[in-house]
């Protein structure tokens, strides 16, 4: 069991949250949401009725403390970099505080970033100039809210050169996804396998596994040896957990720290949104009336950057055309005018016209529903406009004849191109 920080903790984890700088690795291409993903990397992909999914881990660390940040991006980082200018340069007041946007520009061998361990590798100019005296690496591609507080204390507290974050997780959930490790009594590393096809057990829980978040806290001077060690390595994808990790296991101090609920002791919400099914569950878990992850917490905001809208409108009361929403969430400046919305999620700017019915959908921002359509089971990208008519989710092999995505769980993926509509979004 983690051990907790204490009221008496306090001044030392204010003191560890001041000497450290996170640096979020938000290159990730996120395949797996195939067109979603199409013109913005997966950190920048929406979530949640108006946030993206990189706001949950700067939200973390700006709840935590931690006010020295840099985002690493690459892959189509356009619409994320938009964004974060957007949202998040108001941190911006010099050395003691900041979020950087730090891109691939080939400071080191005129190369883009070659993995995470190289990223942060091409960095160390940067990080060096800002003397922290730990480093938190953070996964920029999920969703969950953590106070890294208590994870630096645990770190400290062990005398760690490397602190793992970690999940108790199902082995087939972990198994080709997520690294897996196998720690002692002491919750010290002892072995750790990338993304193994047929993970080991936990002793004593068969079918439940150790699987690594992503997040790292490493002790400065020892990063900077790693990376370096590894960059000048030959045979190696430079990569934290296929590379760093495995060769560190066993020579120095590598602890797990075990991401529990603070005030039940449980497994804590975490989700990897990566795939298209993952990301219309944890999307359509925020509709339930007690959702895992509680977005109105006003002691842990997520911070995000949102256009000035006005409140969402529903118009006409009558037999047969009536708006209305029944267990949804309807962001600003949506306006449901005669159509019904159930078990849903729409994004901000969208407009659903009459004798329309969204069920269980997933509808991102500044979309347009024409009247009598049906959509269920879905998930429809920015600035789509859905015809007159139209059946989305109901008839599976007439969407896959029209060019719609089917993803292994039975939802339908639409975005503008697959319509005619040619607007390559990069927002």
């Amino acid at each position: 069991m983690t051990k907790q920080v204490n009221s008496d903790d306090g001044r030392r984890v204010s003191r560890l949250t001041r000497e450290t700088v996170a640096l979020i690795l938000a290159g990730g291409q996120g395949s797996r949401l195939y067109e979603l993903t199409n013109w913005r990397a997966k950190p920048a992909v929406y979530f949640g009725g108006k946030m993206r999914i990189i706001d949950f881990p700067l939200s973390n660390c700006i709840n935590s403390g931690i006010r020295r940040i840099g985002v690493l991006t690459q892959y189509k980082a356009h619409s994320l970099i938009r964004h974060l200018v957007h949202a998040w340069t108001r941190y911006q007041s010099g050395q003691k505080e900041f979020v950087e946007i730090l891109p691939a520009s080939q400071r080191v061998g005129g190369e883009w970033y070659k993995g995470t361990a190289d990223a942060v590798y091409q960095n160390l100019d940067i990080i060096r100039t800002h003397d922290p005296a730990l480093v938190l690496v953070l996964a920029g591609d999920h969703v969950y809210k953590m106070d890294y507080g208590p994870l630096l204390a645990w770190h400290d507290e062990q005398e760690a050169d490397m602190t793992v974050c970690c999940l108790e997780v199902p082995v087939e959930e972990a198994a080709g996804q997520l690294g897996v490790m196998t720690v002692d009594e002491d919750n010290r590393v002892i072995a750790f396998h990338e993304k193994p096809e047929k993970p080991a057990s936990i002793p004593g829980k068969e079918g439940t596994c150790l699987a690594s978040m992503g997040n790292y806290v490493f002790n400065t001077e020892f990063l900077y040896e790693q990376v370096i060690k590894d960059s000048d390595a030959h045979d190696t994808s430079h990569d934290f957990g296929k590379n760093i990790i495995p060769s560190i296991v066993g020579k120095y101090r590598v602890y797990a720290y075990p991401f529990r609920d603070p005030d039940t002791g449980e497994q804590a919400y975490w989700r990897d949104v990566g795939t298209l099914d993952a990301f219309w569950e944890a999307n359509m878990e925020l509709t339930y009336v007690s959702p895992p992850l509680d977005l109105y917490d006003r002691k842990w905001p997520i911070f995000t950057h949102q256009l000035q809208l006005p409140s969402a409108k529903f118009v006409f009361d009558e037999p047969g055309r009536r708006g209305e929403a029944l267990q949804s969430m309807i962001s600003a400046g949506c306006i449901i005018s005669g159509a019904s919305v159930r078990k849903s999620l729409i994004f901000s700017g969208c407009k659903i016209h009459s004798h329309s019915v969204i069920e269980q959908s997933v509808i991102l921002p500044d979309c347009e529903v024409m009247k009598n359509c049906h959509i269920q089971n879905a998930i429809i990208d920015r600035g789509t406009v859905v015809p007159e008519g139209t059946e989305i989710g109901i008839d599976k092999e007439q969407d896959r004849k029209r060019g719609f995505r089917i993803t292994e769980g039975g939802r339908t993926l639409v975005v503008p191109e697959m319509l005619g509509q040619e607007l390559h979004f990069t927002r």
